[in-house]
Order: C-alpha cells, then sequence, then structure tokens
C-alpha cells in the first residue's frame, strides 16, 4: 500500500489533492483507497442524487437538535453522546468523515448560520466542540472542523474580508479552534470569506498558527468551491480542495510545469492528503455501529430534553390544574419540518416528520383544540380561519402559542434581516394573550429573538430551538412536568439587534471591520451595563439551588474553584455552575467578566453537591500585540461563581505574581 508521496507521479499528487468529485477524494484508478465526507452537524446528510438545476435528494437520517440548542445543554457528555450517534450513523453510510463541527464565535446575532455553531463565547464553543469530535472519533470515524476562521456572517461571505485585530483573533475567534483541536481532529476546513484580506483558502499565517501552536497534525480542507487559485493555497498549506474542479487542476499542472509550485510545495499537500486516508481508514478498521437507530433517536430527544430553555414563567408551569388547552401556531404541527430546522448544508432529511404538539398534549389527558392561525408561506400571513385560535383561547384554560422562523428564516449564505419574528406570529402572541392571561409561547429558532414587543404580556415563555426528531414530546413534557427544563443560553438575547456593536460596525461590500475588538456579547454587555432581554449562561427550571462554601486554593501555577450547591426545592434537577475571571486593575483593556470553566450536573431534593474547577495560567492571560504572545499580568483577579453572567452568588480575589498564585 502506498505510504509515502514520493511514491506517486506528479500527476496523481496534483490529483489528490484536487478532490474526484463532490464527496470523495481521488483513488487514482484503485491505487489507493477512497475516502468518503458528508455534510452534517445534526443528522448525515448524504445526497442520493444530485440534480442539474442544483437541487438534491438526500437519504433520511436521524434528526438530533441543532448545534446552538445542542450548546445550550452545556453538557459536555450530550455533545459527545450525539458525536457517538452521528458516528454510528456514518458507519451505516460509509463515510469516513463527518463535515462537522463548526465553532465559528456569534459575534453578530444576525448571522443566519448561528444555528450551526456552539456560542458567543470561545471557551463554551471550543469545549462543547471537543467532546463532540471526541464522541465521532473514537468511534472510528474522522471529523472536519470548521470554518477556519472569521466566517461570522453569511453576507457576501465568498468575497468579503474580516478585518480583525491580532489579539482579538487570539482571544475569541482562534480560541474556540484551539481548544477544539486538544482533540486531534483529521482535518479542518477553511472558510469562504478572507481574513484582514487574504482568502481562507489561502491563509498560511492562519494554517500555521494551527499546526504549529495548535498541535493540529490533520489535513487542511477547503470550503466547497472556495478556492480561488489552487496554486496559491497549495503553497499556503491548503491540502485538498473540494470538489473537483478542472480548472483549478489545469492552473495546478501549468504552475507546476512552469516551476511555481516546487515538488516539496506538492509532496506536503499530497503526503498529508495520504496520511488522512490512511488514518481513517485505520480509525474505522473493526468499528461496528453500537447504538440502534431507535437509540439514536432517544438520544436526540435526550439533548433535546437538556436543551431547551425555560426563559419566563411566573408560577403558571408545570401545568397542574388545567384541564382544557388551546394550542395555535403552525409550528405546533408543521406541514413540514423545513420549519424547525435551519437551511443549507446542515439540512437533513428527518427519518421520521412527525411532530405535533397537540397530539403530543392529548396523549397526556388533556383536551386541546388546536388551529394554526398562521401559515408558512414566509411566515407573514394568518389563515382563514385565525379567529378560531381567538376563541379557542377564550373558552380555554391555558393557550399555548407556538411561533418560529426555519429554513426560510435562517440558512447558510444568507443573513436574517432582523432578530423579531414575523409580524403575524407577534399578532398571534398578543392577540391571544388578550383573550387568555394564562398564555405560554414555545419558540422555534436557531438564535436569538427578539421578545420585547410581547414577552411581558406573557406568563410563560420556552425557547425550544430547532430541537429536532421527538422534540414535540419533549416541549409537552417540559410543560405538563415530566421533563424538569435545564438548559441555560449560550449566547446573548438582546432587546435588540441594534443594541448589538457587531450590528452597528463597518461594513461595506467587501470589507467588515471587527471594530467591537473583544467586546462581543457578554463580554460588551457587562462591561457596558447595557441591559438585555435575557442574558448569556441564563436558564429557568423547577428546581431551585443556593450557592454557598466557596473556596479557593492555589496550587503553583493554578487555582483550585471549590463550591457547594443545594437544591432547595423539592424537585431533582440539574443546575450549571459558570466560572468568569475578572482582572481587577488591567494595564490593557479586559471585559469585566470572561467565562473559563463550567459545569453540569444533577442535584437531587434537599441534597448539596460539591463542584470543583482548575483554573491554569490560560484562564488569566491575555494575548500581548507588544509581544507578541500570551502573558499573565501581575495583579489582582476576581473570580466568580454564578447561575449566569449576570446572576453571580459568589466571589473570591487571588493575586498574581511571576506566575505564582495567592488567594486574598
Amino acid at each position: 500500500m502506498i505510504k509515502s508521496a514520493k511514491e506517486l507521479t506528479a500527476e496523481e499528487k496534483m490529483r489528490l489533492i484536487c478532490g474526484k468529485d463532490f464527496w470523495h477524494t481521488d483513488d487514482l484508478g484503485g491505487k489507493l483507497p477512497q475516502i468518503t465526507v458528508a455534510d452534517g452537524p445534526v443528522g448525515l446528510r448524504v445526497v442520493k442524487e444530485r440534480r442539474e438545476d442544483g437541487t438534491e435528494t438526500s437519504y433520511p437520517s436521524v434528526a438530533y437538535p441543532s448545534i446552538q440548542l445542542l450548546a445550550n445543554t452545556w453538557s459536555t457528555e450530550s455533545a459527545k453522546e450525539m458525536g457517538e450517534c452521528l458516528a454510528d450513523d456514518c458507519k451505516e453510510r460509509d463515510v469516513d468523515i463527518l463535515l462537522a463541527p463548526g465553532v465559528n464565535i456569534k459575534r453578530n446575532p444576525l448571522n443566519g448560520r448561528n444555528f450551526e455553531y456552539f456560542s458567543e463565547d470561545p471557551v463554551l464553543a471550543g469545549r462543547m466542540a471537543k467532546s463532540y469530535i471526541e464522541g465521532v472519533q473514537e468511534q472510528g470515524v474522522g471529523v472536519c472542523l470548521k470554518h477556519f476562521c472569521c466566517n461570522n456572517l453569511e453576507y457576501d461571505r465568498l468575497h468579503q474580508s474580516s478585518d480583525v485585530d491580532e489579539r482579538t483573533l487570539r482571544e475569541l475567534y482562534y480560541r474556540p479552534f484551539q481548544i477544539a483541536c486538544e482533540a486531534k481532529p483529521v482535518s479542518v476546513m477553511s472558510s469562504y470569506n478572507r481574513i484582514n484580506g487574504t482568502y481562507g483558502a489561502e491563509y498560511r499565517r492562519g494554517f500555521d498558527v494551527l499546526r504549529n501552536e495548535f498541535g493540529f497534525d490533520g489535513a487542511i480542507f477547503s470550503d466547497w468551491s472556495a478556492v480561488r487559485d489552487r496554486t496559491a493555497s497549495a503553497k499556503a498549506g491548503l491540502d485538498l480542495s473540494m470538489p473537483i474542479c478542472d480548472d483549478h487542476y489545469q492552473k495546478l499542472r501549468t504552475d507546476y510545469e512552469a516551476g511555481r509550485l516546487t515538488d516539496e510545495e506538492l509532496d506536503r499537500c499530497a503526503q498529508r492528503v495520504l496520511d488522512l486516508i490512511h488514518r481513517c481508514k485505520a480509525m474505522h478498521r473493526g468499528k461496528q455501529v453500537v447504538k440502534t437507530e431507535k437509540k439514536r433517536a432517544e438520544a436526540a430527544k435526550a439533548i433535546a430534553a437538556d436543551g431547551m430553555v425555560l426563559l419566563k414563567n411566573d408560577g403558571l408551569l408545570p401545568l397542574g390544574g388545567a384541564k382544557r388547552i388551546s394550542v395555535c401556531g403552525c409550528f405546533a404541527k408543521p406541514d413540514t419540518v423545513d420549519m424547525l430546522r435551519g437551511g443549507g448544508s446542515a439540512g437533513v432529511e428527518w427519518l421520521d416528520k412527525t411532530f405535533d404538539i397537540p397530539a403530543a398534549l392529548e396523549r397526556r389527558g388533556y383536551a386541546v383544540a388546536y388551529e394554526g392561525a398562521f401559515r408558512y408561506d414566509g411566515v407573514e400571513s394568518f389563515n382563514q380561519n385565525a379567529r378560531t385560535a381567538l376563541l379557542n383561547a377564550a373558552k380555554s384554560d391555558v393557550n399555548v402559542v407556538c411561533v418560529g422562523t426555519g429554513n426560510p428564516v435562517e440558512y447558510e449564505a444568507g443573513d436574517r434581516k432582523t432578530l423579531r419574528l414575523p409580524e403575524v406570529q407577534e399578532r398571534a402572541i398578543l392577540e391571544t394573550a388578550e383573550q387568555n392571561e394564562n398564555t405560554i409561547v414555545v419558540v422555534f429558532a436557531g438564535g436569538a429573538v427578539d421578545m420585547s414587543v410581547w414577552a411581558d404580556k406573557v406568563r410563560a415563555i420556552l425557547y425550544a430551538g430547532f430541537p429536532g426528531m421527538g422534540g414535540d414530546e419533549v416541549v409537552a413534557d417540559i410543560l405538563t412536568g415530566k421533563i424538569n427544563p435545564s438548559g441555560k443560553l449560550s449566547e446573548t438575547f438582546p432587546l435588540s439587534a441594534e443594541s448589538v456593536p457587531a450590528v452597528n460596525a463597518y461594513r461595506v461590500a467587501g470589507v467588515t471591520r471587527y471594530q467591537e475588538g473583544l467586546d462581543v456579547g457578554y463580554r460588551y454587555f457587562v462591561t457596558y451595563e447595557v441591559p438585555v432581554l435575557y442574558p448569556f449562561g441564563y436558564g429557568l427550571g423547577y428546581s431551585e439551588f443556593t450557592y454557598k462554601e466557596l473556596l479557593l486554593t492555589a496550587e503553583e501555577d493554578r487555582l483550585r474553584v471549590s463550591c457547594s450547591i443545594e437544591n432547595i426545592s423539592s424537585r431533582d434537577g440539574k443546575e450549571i455552575v459558570q466560572v468568569y475571571v475578572r482582572e481587577c486593575a488591567p494595564l490593557v483593556y479586559r471585559p469585566k467578566k470572561e467565562l473559563k470553566a463550567f459545569s453540569k450536573s444533577e442535584i437531587k431534593a434537599g441534597q448539596t453537591k460539591p463542584f470543583e474547577f482548575v483554573l491554569h495560567g490560560d484562564a488569566f492571560a491575555h494575548w500581548s500585540v507588544a509581544e507578541n504572545k500570551w502573558e499573565i499580568t501581575d495583579g489582582v483577579y476576581e473570580i466568580s461563581v454564578g447561575a449566569s453572567s449576570q446572576d453571580i452568588r459568589l466571589i473570591g480575589k487571588i493575586t498574581i505574581e511571576n506566575g505564582k498564585i495567592t488567594v486574598v
């Protein structure tokens, strides 16, 4: 078997680094095994038929919650389990590499692809991605970590330049890739956009950081059709351009023959693709499907249950003595599951398209009256029976309104125009709430939603995200109390899009300036005390917890943070404990809170559970532009432990001098 690129001819090497078709590497006429890749992050998308007009038919697959909803679990265990399930999906379809996960930072809440990404925070995004990758790769399937880097809007993504300073790159946009690379992904995908003027497929400086600093030892892919100049990208260190493009191959061949691409440069790329092929085949060898399709579907439901976020509850939930429930909104009983997922390469053909919240509530013993109220033709118009929804609400004990966005609003290659729901949905909420004060809103969306018009007019709000298969059952179980909600927001819900610095940043055709620097998400809102609708890390449940007994223990160059959490309610529940760090008198600008650790655990009713975290030097470091390295400034640091970024329960302080930590 060929192991060295030097055993191949120059032509074979060039064929190898240009791909064979849309989903495969070149087998060089049978001389090499072939690698098969496939989307996507929340359900396997293996194309059955690709038509000349660009439309496709895919094989049905288990549909898991969106990455955004997975992130709302704050559970690395859930992330790993989802990865394990996806690996089994891949093995059944002979897929070697899953093109996922995406760890791009949610700089702008209007990004149409935010449903595919974990968080506005690099530590949360990185740690969740790392566990996801471990879940996939330990089961014998490779991943392709993406999109490196600064693909934070879909606007003009094929050309625009993300203009961002080095410190912000290091602390925000590189950081989740750095953490995820600890899981040794077999491949990384470059982004479409330019980074400070250089296309992602030619980003030598970034590729060097990946390989020389982050320990990445796999192959770098282009995003699909992202290569402009195959020679320039090969010289920069991009190993595999996808999909096949004969023009790229011919230019590569011409440039090689003219001496513009050296044998050494060609060999480097070809060798890494060879290594990728052998590594993937070795990983896969002997690995069998572990979880049945039924078990994977059950896992999808469990992850959705762990990630749905109860945003508001004035005591109405869980439903108690209610007998008659009115349900309105076409999201409760969709004609198409496109309403319940984002569009683009992450769109999966659901194996089971059943989604019926009224029926799920009826199975739990309630008398349910359902009316769609508005149609899903762009989710902008009432249907002819909309008045029935008002009448149903008026004569019911509880009114449930199901609203959202879905494929036409959140999708790859386009951004959202607004964070608000379509007017028809806001009117459905407001008008039915006038008829029934016991109104609950269930939101199906893949990102932040501006709820300012109606949030104070209803008694409860459940953020159900894009929940995947079985999400209807999970919603019914949360409303009726069988499931105690435990998700927390992995991104800030601002009062409006206009209150987000990135939304107002300089942007013209070709350039997006990251002028807000480090002030992304909660870092901005906390530092400048700007009010938000719901803060990063926030979420309610049916249990109540108290935080106590903070203990900081210095251990040379690391800090041990311990505390106890007591469940003072009569209901077992899960709590997500978050640890933030602030440098008290910095010599360079630093946000007032930065997440450095988190943990989720179940605590039985009336019991107390210890939590412990270890913060290493990187928890206190900033990127020094002057020294071009990570640096820890001598000084005082505040350690805060809380239930959200704006609900801090315990505070302690330390000093650092010459790298030595002392508890104050």
